[in-house]
């Protein structure tokens, strides 16, 4: 497995910390908002690395936090009358089931900032001790000269200057890269008793002490194997989480850092501010979840993601394909992947999730399953083993899992179906009493309305046709 170093800049082998074992942490949302295309992004590419790595034998270990006390949710609080619980509970779980929409598998382990209270007072008393972090009048922060590795991660050039004149005049920071630890507590405002004053966790810290508390290994360089998530978050984000670890513990946070892109909305760059920041829920409510995965999935996770809808339909007639594939061995048992197959797909993924040689992989695969299909249309074992394909890419890339006639009714409303059925309902005693002038007005009816109908043993199926 290859997979491309954030920090080195370039593709490295994954060599694991204990041999066969992975253990990735993924920074997760902060929960005072809907999700939007940018965590869908995000979360599929990570998913899809957990999904290859398992694949190829890795016992994986994963979290994904929820960032849960933060200024933005206190706003919300002071906006909506809401509890911090009631805000934060209600984003949770909804996108928790919006990213199961997506074919997304929830973490190993998800935690919450507001459950690591207590590892987060211990972290911040342990920089104080060691004189890594000060006071002031309104919190503790980190005192980034006490890292001489600082910016190793990024490789940003901070324009000092500049960064004073973003920073609050008023501001008693040692220097303006220096970031809060600990925010002292004000009034209307969540708070938390600590020996260093009463207050709330700043932002960075609480990914340092979830991987502490969770998943790290004490006894080697490294913490753990890969710290992931968006480019956005490679600083300032990332460079604090992995200088205060490293000053806390004298490990290294990760062995290895991995950024999935930028997304842009019909070529700009997504933002509230822009309005394009399009939340998933509305992508969701427009398009099943499985086609938005494929069209997301169908970008490299390294790249930037433009998202225009004329290109998801095109990427949609891609899936498609493998469902109509899938329809032709309908029913079959399922037996062995064809080996050529799964190692040329897993041998494209090892190659830093290359997804353009994967699905070409696939298409491959398609194009000649159909070929073999249409010389031997009644080969069990080979309808057998294009099935165990198919089912392959629903273990690796979360895709083609769905029954392939419901997926052919993707965006048939409940009423437009219960009128399809009635109709077929009709035909079907139409013909029963021969009268086949009415079952074939019915079918014409139908197919009028791009409706498809296929006879079958077990009765009648159907599926909505793209208009040419």
């Amino acid at each position: 497995m290859y997979i491309f170093d954030s920090v080195l800049k370039k593709k490295v082998p994954f060599e694991p910390i204990v041999k066969n074992e992975a253990k990735i942490y993924v920074c997760g949302p902060t929960v005072y908002d809907d999700a939007h295309l940018g965590h869908a992004r995000s979360s599929i590419a990570f998913d899809l690395l957990r999904r290859v790595l398992i694949g190829l034998g890795y016992k994986v270990t994963f979290v994904k936090n929820f960032t849960d006390i933060d200024d933005k949710i206190i706003k919300k609080m002071q906006q909506s009358g809401k509890s911090l619980e009631e805000i934060t509970n209600f984003y949770i779980k909804r996108y928790k089931d919006e990213m199961h929409q997506l074919g997304i598998k929830d973490a190993d382990i998800e935690p919450k900032a507001t459950q690591t209270i207590e590892e987060i007072i211990n972290f911040v008393q342990d920089l104080l001790d060691k004189n890594i972090a000060y006071k002031l009048d309104d919190g503790i922060y980190f005192d980034t000269s006490k890292d001489k590795k600082y910016l190793d991660i990024s490789h940003m050039r901070i324009d000092t200057d500049n960064l004073q004149s973003r920073v609050c005049p008023t501001s008693n920071k040692r220097d303006p890269k220096d970031f809060a630890l600990w925010k002292y507590s004000k009034e209307g405002e969540p708070t938390y008793s600590a020996n260093f004053g009463d207050g709330r966790p700043g932002w960075h810290i609480e990914c340092s002490c979830m991987i502490k508390k969770h998943i790290a290994n004490f006894d080697t360089p490294y913490q753990i194997d890969i710290h992931g998530g968006g480019m956005d978050l490679l600083f300032p984000h990332h460079e604090n989480e992995a200088s205060q670890s490293r000053c806390e513990s004298g490990q290294e946070l990760a062995k290895y850092w991995m950024h999935n892109g930028f997304v842009t909305i019909n070529g700009e760059k997504m933002s509230k501010s822009l309005g394009n920041s399009f939340f998933l829920k509305d992508a969701l409510e427009k398009y099943d979840g499985e086609v938005l995965r494929f069209y997301l999935l169908s970008t490299h996770y390294r790249a930037n993601f433009n998202f225009s809808e004329e290109d998801l339909l095109i990427s949609k007639k891609r899936l498609d394909k493998i469902y109509r594939l899938k329809k032709r061995v309908y029913g079959s048992k399922i037996s062995k992947v064809n080996e050529k197959f799964k190692q040329e797909l897993m041998d494209a993924l090892s190659d830093d999730l290359n997804i353009s040689k994967t699905l070409s992989v696939i298409d491959e695969m398609s194009s000649s399953s159909n070929e073999k299909l249409d010389s031997e249309p009644k080969n069990r074992a080979l309808k057998s083993e294009i099935s165990a394909n198919i089912e392959f890419l629903d273990k690796i890339l979360g895709i083609g899992y769905k029954d392939p006639f419901e997926y052919f009714q993707l965006g048939v409303s409940d009423d437009e179906k219960t009128k399809i059925e009635e109709l077929i309902q009709k035909r079907n005693e139409a013909k029963k009493e021969k009268d086949y002038t009415l079952a074939d007005s019915i079918r014409d009816e139908l197919i009028a309305q791009n409706i498809q109908l296929m006879d079958r043993a077990d009765g009648t199926v159907w599926e909505k046709i793209d208009e040419q």
